[in-house]
């Protein structure tokens, strides 16, 4: 399987990557629409994940006041388990890297329990209580600053 993880630019790459969110956090999770898009969509930096030609995934950043926060990454339930999620978290990463004003801030996400694993092998660790989100179970996951910093 052939994946490739684009920043995205144009607005039909973004409506691809809200039908995947829309498909895994709305209708399979049954996040509340009003919950799932928020006031950030226009400040974050997002991404489309294509495997084999399939739009797939999708992931954003974006800039908090507690440093880098990493969030709605979503693969489709046909694509899971195929590497699509890693390529996700190791293009964001790099991106995040790549930005001038990243340097010094740690990268943060609220992973849902079962995507725990998939962050831990890039180096975040679970911190402080678990907690819900939408009637999901979380934990708040960071990555030091340290880490994967811009070079």
């Amino acid at each position: 399987m052939q994946i490739s993880v684009k920043h995205i630019i144009a607005e039909e790459e973004l409506e691809k990557a809200f039908n995947i969110r829309r498909n895994v956090f709305v209708i399979e999770q049954q996040v509340p629409e009003k919950e799932e898009y928020d006031e950030f969509e226009s400040s974050s930096r997002h991404f489309l994940a294509v495997a084999d030609g399939i739009p797939c995934g999708t992931a954003r950043w974006r800039f908090t006041d507690k440093g880098i926060k990493m969030e709605r990454f979503a693969v489709l339930a046909d694509f899971r388990g195929k590497q699509v999620g890693t390529a996700l978290v190791a293009a964001v990463l790099e991106d995040i890297r790549q930005h001038p004003e990243s340097k010094g801030k740690t990268r943060y996400l609220h992973a849902q329990l079962s995507a725990m694993p998939l962050y831990a092998k890039f180096g975040f660790r679970a911190e402080g209580e678990m907690f819900s989100e939408c009637d999901i179970w979380h934990y708040k996951m960071v990555l030091p600053p340290n880490q994967n910093e811009a070079k």
